[in-house]
């Protein structure tokens, strides 16, 4: 069985309270996951392009992680997004590396799911933001999954049993990925 790649993009890791809980459950399984911080890898922030490509090419299925940020993806993402998936890997004549590849988003919120409603504070859902992501990989072709989400990230602290909330789902986290 060939691992999934999860694919992090958290500018801030080590401050992170739901995107750490999640990669810390998923850390308890390294025969079916390969954890792939971005921003450790580049501190700098320069990609190398032919060791992503490689990484995805050594993995069944690959999940982009990440938190939501400022209702769009963090930059380095959007920069992985313009330079890993090339013409001729990605898309484009021979490019063909997603064909078929199952790949999931899983992303953290800060702000609440009720917010993210036609009729709440946003007036907008969290498939909607995330439509840009769906038509790219379709685009590329990947056999592109449901996301995974956790809502209310910014509560933390504030909200009784917060830390159950955050331990489910990071459990049902795993369950998603070992599912797709």
């Amino acid at each position: 069985m060939m691992k999934t790649l999860v694919i992090v993009f958290h500018p801030s890791i080590a401050t992170s309270v739901a995107n750490k809980r999640w990669l810390q459950e998923l850390a308890q399984y390294p025969d079916r996951y390969t954890i792939h911080n971005v921003h450790q890898a580049y501190p700098d922030g320069n990609i190398d392009v032919a060791r992503e490509q490689a990484l995805v090419e050594a993995h069944a299925n690959v999940v982009l992680q990440f938190p939501v940020y400022w209702f769009n993806c963090p930059p380095m993402m959007k920069q992985w997004l313009d330079e890993v998936l090339a013409y001729g890997w990605a898309y484009g004549t021979g490019g063909d590396a997603f064909q078929g590849r199952k790949v999931a988003l899983a992303v953290t919120a800060g702000i609440r799911q009720a917010d993210f409603t036609p009729q709440g504070k946003w007036n907008v859902t969290l498939a909607q933001l995330l439509a840009p992501f769906d038509v790219t990989l379709a685009y590329i072709g990947a056999d592109s999954r449901r996301f995974f989400a956790f809502y209310g990230a910014e509560d933390g602290p504030k909200e009784v049993g917060y830390a159950e909330r955050l331990a489910r789902s990071a459990q049902e986290y795993e369950r998603f990925l070992a599912a797709l």
